[in-house]
């Protein structure tokens, strides 16, 4: 790690972390390079290796930012009202899910890659994002749904998670994927990230 003042490295690693995003918005993930990155960063190739050992580190720092984001969001949604709805929690999740968009491209494409690519220490400190988010979500339902034991929110959540990871590839589907579905009989039918993702979470809280 270069010398300098903690505020610095973290401005230096922001800045490589938003280049990164950047290009994210129009190419994919096998064709993002360190020396792409690095031209759209004030620093060199070589440069960036101080503040990320692979690519996978910058994507998995992009994964921890838009879940802390989206624990933000959940704390909001547990601090909104004294009371709601199973189906209310429900319309609120979806809703958290559908601002985070990157997020679950994230999840649904390369998180694999990411973790096994990545420094323990850097794995750490995503872990702790990602703990934070079932944290968040396990506290909207232990104030709004009081008749949920330990178990049943447990239940929830392994399966409202793992649900999750699945859902952008349903809601972004390209011409070439549209023509091979219709070719192979499968045909297409659109429905949002918020659909999906309320569909799902009423289920698994009616029971």
């Amino acid at each position: 790690m270069p010398k300098g003042s903690p505020e610095l490295t973290h401005a230096r690693r922001e800045e490589i972390v938003e280049a990164c995003k950047t290009l994210y918005k129009d190419m994919s993930f096998k064709d993002i390079t360190i020396m792409k990155i690095a031209a759209y960063t004030t620093f060199s190739r070589a440069s960036i290796y101080n503040y990320f050992e692979t690519k996978e580190e910058i994507f998995l720092s992009i994964l921890q930012k838009e879940y802390e984001l989206w624990v933000e969001d959940l704390n909001r949604i547990k601090d909104s009202s004294d009371t709601m709805s199973k189906d209310e929690i429900a319309k609120a999740l979806a809703r958290s899910l559908e601002r985070r968009r990157l997020l679950l491209k994230l999840m649904s494409m390369n998180h694999y890659d990411m973790e096994e690519n990545s420094r323990e220490e850097r794995l750490c400190e995503f872990k702790v994002a990602y703990g934070n988010s079932l944290k968040a979500v396990d506290a909207i339902l232990q104030k709004f749904c009081p008749d949920m034991d330990e178990k049943a929110r447990e239940s929830f959540l392994y399966s409202f998670f793992p649900f999750i990871y699945g859902i952008y590839p349903y809601t972004v589907v390209t011409d070439k994927q549209k023509n091979a579905m219709d070719k192979a009989g499968v045909g297409y039918v659109y429905y949002s990230i918020e659909e999906i993702a309320y569909t799902c979470a009423v289920k698994l809280l009616e029971g």
